[in-house]
């Protein structure tokens, strides 16, 4: 799919993805939490309706592509991407993954084996003929790393898809990739408070010419200024995020520290604090572009600016500071 020029581009200029053709702009639409709940990765219920509003938003802003995954609402995510696309004339980049699939129970498995079979029922949720970018979610079992890479090679050349990409791969990972086929990007998380790839991963994927478009830059809505405690505590019990340690004590006090100095920096232009923390991954070279989540035409609207703000060195520095002294 060729993405179509927007009515009105509040994004900036785009950066080209890796060995591709795809030029993105420097934030992504992330399909994640618009699956929905009820599922083992879910981000609580949520109106499809809502999730539409959002993408459209994000479209008619100048938003050249969504990333999404067939695992997301156990293909939830991928219909109402396609439900979204028919109502609009808009055409972005479509990106989605494989290598997590579920049966009646609804339970996840992870394996590369069924690759072929997955890219055919994310053809058909998603209603279109050929995937922009197609991924490896997470290289599970790792002994299966090489029947999946040569898999999703054999997928590119026969037209299935039009580049191939990875996610969660570490770097020996990568490097058994290459020695099958290209691998145009990597998707890794990466935020101010999760920075574990930061060391060797995105310095190889930038010696080595693979894009990066990274995940959760605002740590799962942590970083966005709307995140209390209070808030924490009454999440629905189906959203995984109220599990896992960095909506925990000790981390979350300190973390909602961090966000007040985000929100001091952004109150000086006039943005949130969320698009100041995307603003701080798109701050390393080895980033293309940032994957950005929206529930709502709202939450989008508020993290639009991040498309063209940049954080000044001293600004980058003053982050820094706070994150060495309270590691």
């Amino acid at each position: 799919m060729t993405a179509s020029a927007p009515a009105t581009n509040l994004l900036g200029a785009t950066k080209q993805l890796g060995n591709s053709d795809l030029h993105l702009t420097s934030i992504g639409f992330g399909a994640w939490a618009i699956g929905g709940g009820d599922w083992q990765y879910a981000w609580g219920p949520q109106e499809d309706n809502a999730s539409i509003e959002a993408i459209h938003r994000a479209l008619d802003a100048g938003i050249n592509w969504i990333d999404t995954a067939a695992v997301y609402g156990l293909g939830h995510s991928e219909e109402v991407v396609a439900k979204a696309l028919k109502s609009t004339s808009s055409k972005p980049y479509i990106f989605t993954k494989s290598s997590m699939t579920w049966g009646s129970d609804r339970k996840i498995v992870q394996t590369m084996k069924k690759i072929r079979e997955e890219v055919e029922a994310s053809l058909r949720r998603l209603s279109v003929d050929t995937i922009d970018l197609y991924q490896i979610h997470w290289p599970v079992p790792d002994a299966e790393l090489e029947e999946g890479w040569t898999t999703m090679a054999e997928l590119q050349r026969e037209g299935k898809v039009r580049f191939i990409g990875v996610s969660n791969f570490n770097v020996p990972q990568l490097e058994r990739a290459l020695k099958i086929a290209p691998i145009t990007s990597l998707q890794p998380p990466y935020s101010m408070i999760n920075r574990s790839n930061e060391a060797e991963i995105l310095p190889f994927c930038q010696k080595h010419g693979i894009g990066v478009i990274n995940y959760s830059p605002m740590q799962s809505g942590l970083l966005t200024g709307a995140m209390t405690k209070e808030r924490i505590a009454n999440m629905p019990a189906d959203d995984f995020r109220r599990n896992t340690k960095q909506f925990q004590e000790p981390l979350i006090s300190r973390n909602l520290d961090l966000v007040e100095l985000l929100r001091s920096i952004g109150l000086r232009h006039n943005v949130e604090p969320g698009v100041v923390a995307i603003a701080w991954t798109l701050h390393n070279p080895a980033i293309t572009a940032a994957i950005v989540g929206g529930r709502s035409a709202k939450q989008v609207e508020g993290v639009l600016p991040a498309g063209t703000f940049r954080l000044s060195e001293p600004e980058f520095n003053e982050i820094g500071t706070f994150l060495k002294e309270r590691p």
